[in-house]
Formats: structure tokens, C-alpha cells, sequence
């Protein structure tokens, strides 16, 4: 069996270390030891985004934020259903990930980074909601591994009631919030309905085919 082969490291704010891997033709990020994302598995991150994007594709210039960049799969299949005239803010926290995109694991989903449509925002996406005076017609968090499994204890406030109040001041009227998350969780559906959203779960194929694991989808309209 081919090894792993380690290509970086980075701190992330809170302290936890992300870690870059490469085996073959396969690339996966871990953050403290734990799986975070890997290019085997991203069928569920392209649902997480053309769920959100599907109403947008006749608008003439939407606009969005996506938290979190990951493998880039999430904004590539974003890209994919926007017009061209469309805005799309990427909101990572961690530099290295960019660099990543912008270096080895950029072929991976067809280096959207280079796409004219897309700007990147080096900041905590919870800080960008707060401090933006722009408003979104859909807003993608792919930034944990769902609401109750964080991969940072700062990116709590993006799940609970004032959060999701928060979020959705920062949405277009009829605009979308998808969150991407390992598992099911009535309690934040429940939240997501006293934040005066509109809510459906969405169970689809980690790995967009049926059988294997299974990852939720939330979306939630204003």
C-alpha cells in the first residue's frame, strides 16, 4: 500500500493542527489527528452547494458566501450552477488552506480560486456575517463536521439561536442557508425554526453514489 505523504502543516487560531496528506492521487486534511475532509469523499459537499445555488442560476448577478474552502469542491460545484456574473466570497480562517488551493490540491476540483467570479477573505466566517453590509442570496457553511461536532470551539456561535439570527439579517429576502454536517440534529433543526427559518434535511451519499456513509444536508430559507 502506498503511504501517506505528509505536504503541510498549519496552526489554526484556536490552536488545533491541520495537516495536509497526499497518497497516490488522493488528498485528505485532518485537523488534530481527526479526518476533516479527503478528495474520496465530497459528494456531499457538491449536493451541500447546488441545493443552496439551484434557485440562483437565473438570477443575474447573486451573490454568495461560502465558509470554509476545504478541497475546493463545495465552491467548484458552486461555480458550476452560478451565472457568470455572479459574486462568490470564500471566507477560510486558515492561510495554508488557501495556499493549498492555489498550489497541490488546486487540480482536485479544477482550481476555482482562478475563477474571476470568486474572493477570498482570510477571516473567520462567523466574523464576516457579523461585520458584513453586503446581504447573500445563499450562505454555504462547510466549516465543521456539523453543528455539534466542531472542529473549533469558535465557530460555536455560527449554530446557536443568536447565530443563526444573525446569519439570516445577513440574507436577501428568500435567500438560503445550507449547512453541511456528518450526521443528523433535530436540536438544530428546532434552532434553525425559531430563527424563523424555513427548514428541510437532506440524507445524501458521502461519496455522491448510493451505499457507504451517509451525510446530512440542512437547508434553511429565509
Amino acid at each position: 500500500m502506498i503511504p501517506w505523504e505528509t505536504l503541510g502543516k498549519e496552526r489554526a487560531p484556536d490552536g488545533g493542527e491541520l495537516i495536509l496528506y497526499r497518497r497516490g492521487g488522493e488528498f485528505m486534511i485532518r485537523v488534530d489527528g481527526r479526518e476533516l475532509m479527503s478528495s474520496r469523499t465530497h459528494g456531499s459537499e457538491d449536493v451541500l452547494a447546488e441545493l443552496a445555488c439551484a434557485g440562483l442560476k437565473d438570477l443575474e448577478a447573486p451573490r454568495v458566501l461560502v465558509g470554509g474552502l476545504g478541497l475546493g469542491f463545495t465552491l467548484r460545484a458552486a461555480l458550476d450552477v452560478l451565472p457568470s456574473a455572479a459574486r462568490v466570497v470564500v471566507a477560510e480562517i486558515v492561510p495554508a488552506v488557501v495556499e493549498w488551493n492555489r498550489g497541490p490540491v488546486g487540480p482536485l476540483a479544477g482550481r476555482p480560486l482562478e475563477d474571476h467570479r470568486v474572493a477570498v477573505v482570510v477571516k473567520d466566517v462567523g466574523a464576516v456575517l457579523r461585520r458584513t453590509k453586503e446581504r447573500f442570496d445563499a450562505i454555504l457553511l462547510d466549516v465543521d463536521n456539523g453543528p455539534a461536532a466542531l472542529t473549533r470551539k469558535g465557530n460555536h456561535g455560527l449554530y446557536v439561536e443568536t447565530g443563526l439570527v444573525a446569519t439570516r439579517a445577513a440574507l436577501r429576502p428568500g435567500g438560503v442557508l445550507a449547512v453541511w454536517s456528518a450526521a443528523p440534529d433535530d436540536v438544530f433543526v428546532r434552532r434553525l425554526e425559531r430563527a424563523r427559518f424555513a427548514v428541510s434535511t437532506h440524507v445524501v451519499p458521502a461519496r455522491g453514489i448510493g451505499g457507504g456513509p451517509k451525510h446530512t444536508v440542512f437547508l434553511a430559507r429565509a
